[in-house]
């Protein structure tokens, strides 16, 4: 999985949210620094290029969805993000939201009756 930047991350978060989008509807729901719409629609078709959504043509115009889930997305981007600034660690992952105070000891509990807690699917 390729990474996005902060702008097709955002494309991205609305075309979820969405679930299938012309442009002018992404660019509808952009708040903040809204691109012009070719802008946009370039970097629409690089998230198509990338394989994160894909279209369906009306005519001159293409709809657009994500092929992508934001669970799929969400276990890459954690993945990377943990090997990157945590070793791979987990434990240190969670021992920094804990150190941050990002994290009560509530959570961690509940995070630990989770992972004690028997798995029905197996």
């Amino acid at each position: 999985m390729q990474k996005l930047t902060n702008k097709e991350e955002e494309i991205m978060h609305i075309l979820w949210k969405l679930r299938k989008a012309f442009v002018k509807e992404i660019q509808a729901e952009i708040t903040e620094d809204q691109p012009h719409y070719n802008t946009l629609s370039t970097i629409v078709r690089n998230l198509e290029e990338k394989g994160y959504v894909n279209h369906n043509a009306f005519g001159n115009t293409h709809q657009y969805y994500p092929i992508v889930s934001i669970e799929d997305y969400r276990k890459g981007f954690m993945s990377t993000a943990i090997d990157n600034y945590f070793n791979s660690s987990y434990k240190s992952m969670v021992s920094f939201f804990a150190k941050e105070e990002k994290i009560s000891a509530d959570e961690l509990r509940e995070i630990l009756a989770m992972i004690e807690e028997p798995n029905e699917d197996k």
